[in-house]
């Protein structure tokens, strides 16, 4: 077995809940088969590349949109928009060739609010994968369940209220039969559960954060800007019983994905956070977003006193999501600076700028990390405890989706882009 990228096998009993039923060989969620940036342990993807050197396909994808591919049964699945967000489409490409096999206008929208900056898009949900099925999320303006052979639609849902303020961001889970999502708006914050198969509401739970955010007028500051958020959930095991891990403002929480009921909270300066939580060895860590930018260490089993096991504050991520390689976590922050601490308590290791800006999170491949920079460079480092620049390499465009690994490629989405990149394939 290889040494590095085994976190969460070292750090049992508490191991991320995968996927339903997850394809072999696939990437069928943001974050790979657990949600957690650790590609299988077959998983071989080239050191370096180019455009003309390691590049198996190159296929410009139309509009607009920051969501990672989903990868299974030989086709990859991302999700685009009109940069004025009144077309919202479903992507199928053949994993093999590069060819688009389904365009599907999914959702169309006469008077989307406006972004209002250049950092999110109206296509940044990543699509989740199971057997037959792809699910496509566009925060408020839709959620889609798609045949994954046709590209039909099985089932929607544009009933779903939230006021993204800054367009949606959090990707939808499958946890078994149920479609999980996070409505972090500005005006409402609740979890929901879908019936995979029907779309129907399964169950509904409201977010239980103390905003302490009203001004003279009793209205919320900013309005409601930091009561948003963008996180992904993440289901894992804890002796034996499911647990969700979701970050919102103001709060992290634990909830059962069953029922939707709360196990816990923990408060935290922050908001609009953007990263996943990352699970193993009992602790669950979360980074508090903007505002002020935490990094929390929290027991699985719940805070200690309403205390982390430990916090960090400087050099954190307030769009990347860590990632656990054996005993360090390790990430990247916006500005590029490369960070690496014992997970146990949070003892720094090394800390390196990698530079450039970054919105795109990590993935660990065969002992090696990657990450990639909205400059286009993606940076191969020795995933330990020395730091090691293995490889840098350069596309046309930037990222601001987040890597795939399937087998011995990557599949890298830049802003116009989707790219195979694979060991002596050259276009």
């Amino acid at each position: 077995m290889r040494p590095a990228c085994l976190a969460l096998l070292a750090l049992a009993p508490a191991v991320p809940v995968a996927t339903a039923d997850p394809p072999a060989a696939g990437w069928p969620e943001f974050r790979g088969p657990r949600g957690d940036g650790i590609a299988p342990i077959e998983a071989d993807p080239p050191v370096r590349w180019s455009e003309t050197e390691n590049v198996a396909w190159k296929t410009p994808i139309p509009h607009r949109g920051w969501s990672t591919p989903a990868v299974a049964e030989g086709r990859v699945w991302l999700t685009t928009a009109t940069p004025d967000g009144r077309e919202m489409f479903a992507v199928g490409i053949d994993a093999a060739t590069g060819k688009i096999l389904a365009m599907r206008r999914l959702f169309q929208n006469e008077a989307p609010e406006p972004l209002g900056n250049p950092v999110n898009s109206y296509a940044s949900p990543s699509p989740v994968v199971a057997p037959g099925r792809v699910f496509v999320h566009f925060g408020s303006y839709g959620t889609a369940c798609l045949d994954a052979t046709s590209g039909d639609v099985v089932w929607q849902r544009r009933d779903l209220p939230c006021r993204h303020f800054r367009g949606p961001g959090s990707s939808p889970v499958l946890f078994g039969d149920r479609l999980i999502l996070t409505m972090d708006g500005v005006d409402v914050q609740y979890l929901i559960a879908l019936d995979a198969k029907t779309g129907a509401t399964v169950w509904k739970t409201d977010r239980t954060a103390v905003w302490d955010d009203l001004d003279a007028h009793g209205k919320p500051k900013a309005e409601g800007d930091y009561r948003k958020a963008y996180s992904t959930p993440l289901v894992a095991e804890v002796g034996g019983v499911p647990v969700m891990f979701t970050l919102g403002a103001k709060a992290a929480y634990a909830h059962d994905p069953r029922t939707g009921r709360e196990l816990w909270r923990l408060d935290h300066p922050g908001y609009s956070g953007a990263s996943r939580p990352v699970f193993g060895g009992g602790l669950v860590f979360f980074t508090s977003g903007f505002g002020r930018s935490d990094l929390m260490a929290v027991p699985a089993a719940g805070p200690a006193g309403g205390r982390a096991a430990w916090t960090l504050g400087k050099s954190v991520p307030q769009k990347p999501s860590p990632i656990l390689v054996d005993d360090l976590l390790i990430w990247i922050n916006d500005g590029g600076v490369a960070s690496c601490v014992e997970a146990s308590a949070g003892k720094a290791v090394w800390q390196e700028r990698v530079g450039g800006k970054f919105s795109a999170s990590p993935v660990c491949a065969n002992g090696r990390l990657y990450v990639c920079s909205e400059e286009g460079k993606t940076t191969v480092l020795k995933a330990g405890r020395t730091f090691e620049v293995l490889a840098t390499n350069s596309l046309d465009d930037g990222c601001m989706a987040s890597p795939a690994v399937v087998g011995k490629a990557l599949i890298l989405r830049t802003k116009t882009h989707l790219y195979r990149i694979e060991a002596g394939k050259g276009r």
